[in-house]
């Protein structure tokens, strides 16, 4: 009996091990956009790789009751949930492709248009009504689009070091 199981459990990993040989190089780059690092040398990407990590670990522990359902499925869904779950530690830019992003919208837009992952799948995955996901990406996409802005004194910024303003209605001092 203890042969049995010794052998599904080394016919489970070999399965496994196929799997992330398979898809782990694009999961890899999946966790590398949601956690908008920028593009560096293999190896070097320390917050998707632990994404990464977590996600397949959850999916290993899952493996037996897939049932002949997708493990891709399984590893993305397990890397969107950890990621959501973590998302204020993904706040800061790092030099990414996404940097611009918010987490949410950077996870909406990987989903949608990375991965192809559709609409209602999205929001269920999400737990977000669908309109929220086409929302969340159109302001996504809207920003990427949107032209960076320099990183220097504009109208903005030396209208705020201009001092305070007067209330309306009021006469400034000259």
């Amino acid at each position: 009996m203890a042969e049995r199981a010794t052998h599904r459990d080394r016919l489970r990993a070999l399965e496994f091990e196929a799997f992330v040989a398979g898809a782990g190089g694009r999961l890899l780059h999946t966790a590398t956009l949601l956690t908008g690092e920028p593009s560096r040398p293999p190896g070097a990407y320390g917050r998707a790789e632990r994404l990464l990590h977590v996600a397949l670990a959850r999916t290993y522990a899952g493996w037996d009751g897939l049932r002949g359902g997708d493990p891709y499925d399984l590893a993305r869904r397990e890397l969107a949930l950890r990621f959501a779950r973590e998302a204020r530690r993904h706040q800061r830019p790092r030099g990414g492709p996404l940097d611009r992003l918010t987490p949410i919208e950077r996870l909406v837009l990987v989903l949608r248009l990375y991965e192809e992952v559709g609409e209602e799948q999205t929001a269920a995955l999400l737990g977000l009504p669908g309109d929220r996901v086409r929302a969340v990406c159109a302001r996504a996409v809207a920003a990427l689009r949107a032209p960076r802005r320099a990183a220097g004194p504009g109208p903005a910024s030396a209208h705020r070091a201009a001092g305070p303003r007067p209330a309306p209605g009021s006469r400034a001092a000259p």
